[in-house]
């Protein structure tokens, strides 16, 4: 092993040179200044920044024996089970920067993973309790297996034939255990890159056979209208009555596709290389002009953080290192590790844009998770893609009225300036209620001079991964997603949890028109006492505005039936509010949300905003009480 003496004595130099790229977080979260349009100076200042903080939460107190080596999230007040993937990214900084802290830090690290969350059988746990899930030995694996590949020049004989050992035992569980059923589909894809590597490294031809049969089993679950991903939940084979399959974005973009590409490229296996950037071109069209994956709709984004989703890897890998087949692959790539730059401060990943105003912790999962993506590409041996030139155009970027994916039920609109995502995607997460909206809800509405202006989320937060996701303590918390909503007692019932919902299109040269019909119904699909509240809304794209047309039937409940319509803003924005018309003052622009109905707003535990984890923005919550109404939108 290399030790602080082996190491040219530049510590001094490479910790100025991390500190130098600090205070641009701030500046960058601010919108003072630009991130860097080449993405590889971003990924290594982003990275280096990442790396610094990283190493400074490390638990270097040897009283601290349960602790002692991890790295303490601030948020959730642990050391997370997942922490020793940032071995592979430290080894990078290490040979990068000759700053032997790294190395000394990535020992410490394992020999925390080893004491704490490897198991007997060859896996790592998830998190270091008793009876956690084992599926994340596939991303360890990968990392470790990186750093062996990449950095086996800073090993020392015995370590490497320690973790050349502990790789195959590793190997050896996802081989005995993974099948196209284990878990979700990201397990098994990532799988077919984790025993390639670890096959091929360490010359185990099992390993590699098994790798390719993953690989090509995920091919089968591509959607065959739309090429989506599909196995985020299930059942597999069994589509929901809409026709639709188990798809999340988040898992697709910054996971399983950037697995099989890795697995690709590393096999030459075009066939694979082929349908995977088919299937990357699809969730491309999901990307918003700022960089965000728009997952307002996936099967799990309770993890959605509007870059991505909280606990994988980030899109980079997949997207960079195919650039070469679609130029509009780079600029993904650019855009989303941009976004990543402005949502982190002191040298930490917040899960969204508005955790910093808010004033909410960030989790540590979202840094050594992403910094592993940047490691991926800078270490790539292959071609760097070159920085695009300006007119190369997300598709969300371009002005085409209205496209829709039957595969998910989910219409999107691009009218003037304004983008936006309309839902009636009918598949739930596994045996969970109230995830992602549908009923034909509006789940984003995005315009260039303000970003985010209405946003889908849960239509309950709940912590169906309660180790890999944050706790809301807000007792006034509320969806984001605009909708039409009456509680009775402890019950729900919106429109936007209707699976059923119908949606039907509507273009002129002026507009784009949407009209959904739905009902209030709860989690189980029921209506409340009294019979069904049929719901009508219209929405109408144009150029300059958006309106959206309210109405639902009366009913017993009259008076208690409400519409709900939070507006994105940041608490440190100011708004003025009177009978019939909201004003927002963003940096550039106002946002003017009027109606032909009294509004109100709805109380607020702090900083006169809602907060929501998914995806990480505050909100303005306003609500009318009628039973017809219309608001516009409009970006002055």
């Amino acid at each position: 092993m290399s030790s602080r003496r082996d190491f040219i004595k530049t510590t001094a130099l490479g910790t100025a040179g991390i500190l130098s790229a600090a205070p641009f977080a701030d500046s960058f979260a601010l919108g003072i200044i630009q991130p860097p349009a080449d993405l590889y100076i971003l990924s290594e200042s982003l990275l280096k920044q990442w790396g610094k903080a990283l190493i400074d939460l490390q638990i270097t107190n040897k009283a601290d024996t349960l602790n002692y080596g991890g790295i303490y999230c601030p948020a959730n007040k642990t050391v997370h089970g997942r922490i020793g993937d940032a071995i592979y990214p430290f080894f990078y900084l290490a040979d990068k920067t000759k700053d032997s802290r790294y190395i000394d830090s990535a020992m410490l690290l394992y020999r925390w993973m080893d004491s704490r969350v490897s198991q007997p059988d060859g896996s790592w746990l998830n998190e270091p309790v008793k009876g956690s899930w084992k599926g994340t030995t596939v991303f360890s694996s990968i990392a470790l297996a990186e750093t062996l590949k990449n950095y086996g020049h800073l090993l020392d004989s015995k370590f490497k034939n320690e973790l050349s050992q502990r790789l195959i035992k590793a190997g050896e569980y996802i081989y005995s255990n993974f099948s196209v059923d284990y878990g979700n589909i990201n397990y098994p894809v990532t799988a077919s890159y984790a025993l390639s590597l670890i096959g091929t490294l360490l010359n185990v031809p099992k390993f590699v056979t098994k790798g390719r049969e993953f690989a090509h089993a995920a091919l089968r679950f591509m959607t065959a209208k739309d090429t989506f991903l599909q196995g985020e939940g299930g059942p597999y084979d069994k589509p929901s009555p809409k026709g639709c399959f188990s798809v999340d974005l988040g898992y697709n973009v910054e996971e399983s596709l950037p697995s099989l590409v890795l697995y690709g490229l590393y096999t030459k296996d075009n066939e694979v290389l082929d349908m995977v950037t088919r299937s990357m071109r699809t969730h491309m069209e999901f990307m918003l002009p700022d960089g965000a994956w728009d997952n307002s709709w996936g099967t799990r984004n309770f993890k959605w953080t509007y870059w991505g989703s909280r606990t994988t890897d980030g899109c980079q890998a997949a997207y960079t290192l195919l650039a070469d087949r679609d130029p509009r692959f780079y600029k993904v790539a650019l855009k989303n590790t941009q976004l990543l730059q402005s949502c982190t401060k002191n040298g930490l990943l917040y899960g969204g844009p508005h955790y910093i105003s808010h004033g909410i912790t960030p989790c540590v999962h979202h840094t050594f998770s992403h910094i592993k993506a940047l490691t991926t590409i800078l270490d790539y041996k292959g071609k760097r893609p070159k920085p695009v030139s300006t007119t190369v155009l997300l598709p969300r970027e371009r002005v085409y009225g209205s496209k829709f994916s039957a595969d998910i039920q989910t219409h999107l609109i691009a009218k003037g300036h304004f983008k936006a995502t309309v839902t009636g995607y009918d598949r739930e997460y596994k045996q969970t209620k109230m995830g992602h909206a549908t009923g034909g809800a509006l789940t984003m509405l995005w315009h260039p001079k303000t970003g985010p202006i209405l946003s889908g989320s849960m239509n309950r937060y709940q912590l169906f991964e309660a180790d890999n996701m944050q706790p809301d303590t807000d007792p006034l918390s509320i969806p984001l997603t605009p909708r039409i909503e009456l509680k009775l007692d402890d019950e729900m019932y919106m429109n936007i949890c209707d699976l059923t919902a119908q949606m039907v299109t509507e273009s002129t040269n002026n507009e784009v028109i949407i009209k959904t019909r739905s009902k209030l119904v709860d989690k189980d699909q029921k209506s409340p006492d009294g019979g069904d509240i049929n719901c009508r809304i219209i929405y109408r794209f144009a150029d300059n505005k958006v309106s959206i047309q309210y109405s639902f039937d009366k009913s017993e409940h009259d008076g208690q039936v409400k519409i709900i319509f939070p507006v994105v803003s940041a608490s440190t924005e100011k708004y003025t509010l009177t009978d019939k018309l909201l004003q927002v003052q963003r940096a550039k622009s106002t946002i003017r949300v009027s109606s032909d109905r009294k509004i109100e707003l709805l109380p607020t535990t702090t900083k006169r905003r809602i907060f929501n984890f998914v995806p990480g923005l505050e909100a303005i919550p306003l609500c009318i009480t009628n039973n017809n109404a219309t608001v516009v939108i409009e970006v002055v």
